[in-house]
């Protein structure tokens, strides 16, 4: 037992002794002196283009950093937005008579100095009403509205024009030939005694207009509380002025 142990640490030794040596690098695939170079380089492609540089010239020749030689290589990166498009808006006050106009356009430039001022001319158009009245007194008024309740017909009390009150409003319309329409449907449905009225006559008046207003601009003009503004700046109407 001790003989084959004595043996064996022997065969042992002389193996080892063999591999240190290089004698069976290729008989048991493990180098005795590892995977470094030169034999790494040996075995390399073209081993003799290869040149192996000191640290402080490899450093100079990327630029100082690996970092600053990546972002060297890399193309630019919008950093702004597509700039918003401007919007602009209309703003009017008004209508006013030429004393008012000049007052209204004296506050206005006070408030507003970069504010592109004009001043347009626009007509309102009269207001036609299907009217029923005026009656003697309020009792016949009542007696008219309780038969148009029975008839399902929607009306209102005339209140802010004297002359037609006591009275009742069929509709209001700004084109009398529409009005003209609706009598004579009216008048399908039994109403015998309505007709055409002018509520309110066609005006003419000045308007301050700012054609051109950025949102802030906007903002201060809407904003405005000035007497000789009358109600304020306000979006322009749909209609065209005159």
């Amino acid at each position: 037992m001790l003989r084959a142990l004595v043996a064996a640490l022997l065969l042992a030794n002389i193996v080892f002794y063999a591999w240190s040596q290089g004698w069976l690098d290729g008989v048991v695939g493990a180098r005795s002196i590892g995977d470094r170079e030169p034999e790494r380089l040996g075995r390399q492609v073209r081993p003799d283009i290869v040149r192996i540089l000191p640290p402080e010239t490899a450093s100079a020749a990327t630029g100082g950093s690996t970092t600053g030689s990546a972002e060297s290589t890399m193309p630019p990166i919008a950093t702004t937005a597509a700039a918003a498009p401007v919007v602009l808006s209309c703003l009017e006050a008004g209508p006013f008579g030429e004393v008012a106009l000049n007052a209204a356009r004296n506050a206005a430039r006070g408030a507003l100095p970069d504010a592109d001022l004009s001043v347009v001319q626009r007509t309102t158009p009269a207001i036609w009403m299907v009217y029923m009245g005026r009656y003697a007194d309020l009792d016949a008024l009542k007696k008219k509205e309780e038969e148009l309740k029975r008839r399902h017909l929607n009306y209102e009390e005339v209140r802010t024009n004297p002359g037609l009150t006591p009275g009742l409003s069929l509709g209001r319309f700004d084109d009398r030939n529409d009005a003209a329409k609706a009598l004579e449907q009216f008048a399908q449905q039994g109403i015998r005694t309505a007709r055409i009225v002018e509520f309110a006559p066609a005006t003419t008046g000045q308007m301050l207009r700012i054609e051109k207003a950025d949102a802030t601009l906007v903002g201060l003009a809407t904003g405005l509380k000035l007497t000789a503004l009358g109600k304020g700046f306000a979006p322009c109407a749909a209609t065209k002025p005159s």
